[in-house]
């Protein structure tokens, strides 16, 4: 069993537990009362020059424990105060030592855009990310049929929320834009065995250029300033960054190193 496949059925069990404490018509009563979300896709494509998704990352599957020091709340002030595009929060406890009240938390903390990171199974999920104060979601292609992404995708967009539909290859490359995703994710990470380059976003980015009707984010494998000047000379739209900032003792200073400004 691949990791991804492991991640995936320790998640449906864990949300099928969860759905028997909270009905859908809860969670819609929530979203009701709900703040507007804020736009997620919109901020990446008005700011100037390449887009920063910084992410709340405490461990990975890979790595381990990443971050020993770990407030989520205070890493997200320091992310925003020095100059993220918006944010993404882990929030898939076994494998990355997330949890959903680091979102909940986060939300009542930063005005920047939050993605929910973790492996959406079941729309069930997609209304408790809106609940929770998510203005985005993470889609993976490898762990979706083409129908689940497509509804889910049409689901979080009922919601007010961006889908940012992640791909590998360029099968799910092309799975990805048929759904008319606007906003790809391209994971330089293979998940089914972990190994990392940046290689994987320049060959797809070059086999499908980007338009003005789809901005493609890099993820993974982002340490360097040379790094995000290669993706943004490439015609990437924003880069996702974790674990290179988590390890710093000064974040910010990293994340400017990063940018360059």
């Amino acid at each position: 069993m691949s990791i991804l496949s492991e991640i995936l059925a320790t998640t449906k069990t864990e949300v099928d537990f969860r759905k028997s404490r909270l009905k859908a018509s809860e969670l819609k009563a929530r979203i009701a009362d709900a703040a507007p979300t804020r736009g997620f896709l919109n901020a990446l494509k008005s700011v100037e020059g390449i887009g920063m998704i910084a992410e709340v990352k405490k461990a990975s599957p890979s790595k381990g424990i990443i971050r020993a020091d770990f407030d989520p709340v205070e890493i997200a002030r320091e992310y925003e105060e020095n100059g993220a595009t918006c944010l993404s929060v882990l929030t898939d406890e076994p494998y990355f030592g997330g949890k959903l009240d680091y979102l909940v938390q986060i939300r009542h903390t930063v005005s920047i855009p939050l993605l929910r990171k973790d492996f959406m199974v079941d729309e069930w999920q997609i209304l408790e990310s809106r609940a929770s104060g998510a203005d985005a979601i993470l889609l993976i292609v490898a762990a979706l049929t083409e129908i689940q992404l497509r509804d889910y995708r049409s689901l979080a967009n009922s919601l007010g929320m961006t889908a940012l539909v992640e791909v590998h290859d360029k099968a799910e490359m092309e799975m990805a834009l048929s759904s008319g995703a606007a906003l790809i994710g391209i994971n330089n990470r293979d998940l089914h065995t972990f190994r990392t380059t940046l290689e994987t976003t320049l060959e797809l980015v070059k086999a499908f250029p980007p338009t003005s009707e789809k901005l493609y984010v890099s993820e993974s494998g982002i340490n360097r300033r040379q790094d995000v000047q290669t993706l943004e000379a490439a015609g990437v739209g924003a880069v996702l960054v974790g674990e290179a900032m988590m390890r710093e003792k000064d974040i910010g200073a990293k994340l400017h190193e990063l940018l360059g400004r």
